[in-house]
Formats: C-alpha cells, sequence, structure tokens
C-alpha cells in the first residue's frame, strides 16, 4: 500500500526538532523524501537552548530508519543566500519539490514597551521573514515542476488573536496569515496551494522550559510543567493543557495531500479550541 505522498519530496525548516522533526518523520511515513533545513545554533535573546547540530542528526535517522531519503543541511531562515542554496541542492539531489513546510520559528517574552530592539528583530526575522524566504525560494521550484505543490506556513493561534507580553510574536504570527493569503492568490494559477497552520501551545521544548513556566506562573520562585498545567489548560476550550506535535503533523499532512487539492488560503486552527475563547 502506498503512502498518501509516494514519490513527493518535502522542504522543511526548523526540522532538528520538535514540530519540524515530527513534520519530517510524518511525511516520510507517508512516501516523502524530506530537505531538512535547522539553524542548530543559539539565538541570544532566545530564553531556552535551541537545536544542536545531534538533533537535526537524529532527525536524519529517523527518517532513514524509513527507508526515505533526507538531505539536512545547517542554515539560517534569516539569510535567504544560505536557505535558498539549501534547498537548491536538496532539489538537485531529491529531483523535485512538492511541499514546503515553512516551520522554523523562535519566542521570547515581554510586555511590548519593555521588549529590546534585538529581541522584537529577532523573532520577526526569524518567525516572518523566514516563513517567507522559505517560500520565496522554494516556489521557481515548484513552478518548474509543473505539477503544482503545497505551501504550509507555520502560524500560531497567537496569529488569530491578541496575547500579552508576545508583541513581537503576534505581530510575526499575524503577519504570516496575510502573507499566506496573498501567495495564495498570487500562486493559484499555478495550482500551487498555501495555507497555514494556527496551533495553540505544543509539548516541544518551545514551550517547555523555564521562561514559559515562569511567564504562565509569575507567582513561583521556581515553577515547574506541573505548575504551568492549569494556567495552560485555561487557554483553551477543549480541556488539554496542550496538543502534541503529531496533532499538528497530522494537520500538515492533510495540507500536504492531494485529500486538500482544493484547499488554499485557509488558517487551519489545530488548538483545542484556543482561538475562539
Amino acid at each position: 500500500m502506498t503512502g498518501k505522498l509516494e514519490g513527493k519530496v518535502a522542504f522543511i525548516t526548523g526540522a532538528a526538532r520538535g514540530q519540524g522533526r515530527s513534520h519530517a518523520v510524518r511525511l516520510a511515513q507517508e512516501g516523502a523524501d524530506i530537505i531538512a533545513v535547522d539553524l542548530c545554533a543559539q539565538v541570544a535573546s532566545v530564553p531556552y537552548p535551541m537545536a544542536t547540530p545531534q538533533d537535526l542528526d537524529q532527525t536524519v535517522k529517523e527518517v532513514e530508519a524509513l527507508d526515505r531519503r533526507i538531505v539536512a543541511t545547517q542554515a539560517d531562515v534569516r539569510d535567504y543566500d544560505a536557505l535558498k542554496q539549501a534547498l537548491d541542492e536538496g532539489v538537485a539531489q531529491l529531483g523535485r519539490l512538492d511541499i514546503v513546510s515553512a516551520n522554523a520559528g523562535i519566542v521570547s517574552y515581554g510586555r511590548a514597551e519593555e521588549l529590546a530592539e534585538q529581541t522584537w528583530q529577532d523573532v520577526i526575522d526569524t518567525d516572518l521573514t523566514g516563513e517567507w524566504h522559505a517560500a520565496k525560494a522554494a516556489i521557481p521550484h515548484l513552478r518548474a515542476g509543473g505539477r503544482g505543490g503545497s505551501i504550509i506556513l507555520t502560524s500560531s493561534d497567537a496569529g488569530l488573536k491578541a496575547s500579552q507580553n508576545l508583541a513581537h510574536y503576534v505581530a510575526a504570527k499575524h503577519g504570516l496569515i496575510g502573507l499566506m493569503r496573498t501567495l495564495a492568490l498570487e500562486l493559484a494559477p499555478d495550482f500551487i496551494r498555501v495555507n497555514a497552520l494556527a496551533p495553540t501551545t505544543v509539548d516541544t521544548a518551545m514551550s517547555h522550559n523555564d521562561a514559559t513556566y515562569r511567564l504562565f506562573r509569575p507567582d513561583l520562585e521556581n515553577p515547574t510543567a506541573d505548575d504551568m498545567t492549569g494556567p495552560a489548560t485555561a487557554m483553551n476550550v477543549l480541556p488539554v493543557p496542550w496538543v502534541e506535535p503529531i496533532d499538528i503533523s497530522n494537520a500538515l499532512l492533510f495540507l500536504a495531500s492531494d485529500e486538500a487539492r482544493y484547499v488554499t488560503g485557509v488558517a487551519l486552527p489545530v488548538d483545542a479550541g484556543a482561538a475562539i475563547k
């Protein structure tokens, strides 16, 4: 039995761990080969440890264990030329491009008037400009294939509503919704579909760290994941504190597959109802 993505190639940014690794493995399970990119280094303004080269190596191992090909490169989505080179080399090795998951993202915290200039810029450059860079680098390859394609931007429930202490992140994630809709219009004649995912809190290292725990429980000196559970649950309509990476990956798979062949310009919440609360 062939998978839903048999013979296709997917380009995934932020692929070293978390949602990105989950996406790579899930798409590989359905037959896709993977072009994986991650910074694998620390951004100074980010208040939690970021992915490492060893994390990206683990993604490679998990994809190859599924008997799929993967080309993995350390590259910064803020650097268009480096990102384009990584993608071009991946396409040269794997022969085509069909799917784009612009997933790389960071977060930091602070009230709008207190954010350092560099902290604001790092989030905008990574979470908004970085996803534009991924789409921009991919569009010529998708067009050249003549088979259409699917671009999926990773936004957030913070792209659909306001959230305190996240002005830079909210601005970037709202911007992605506008970018997605514009790309959907521009690329429709080529049958390239463009959609966005809008997750709530996801059970990854980006959410589970001391900085996030302190954001949710500023009343405690050393809060833990258990201390975060109550406030995190209160953000959602369904009584869960967070969703799992596979929940986002399954939604990504739908948008990438022919099952969604006429779905474009959509911001799909995978958020336990957070956006309607």
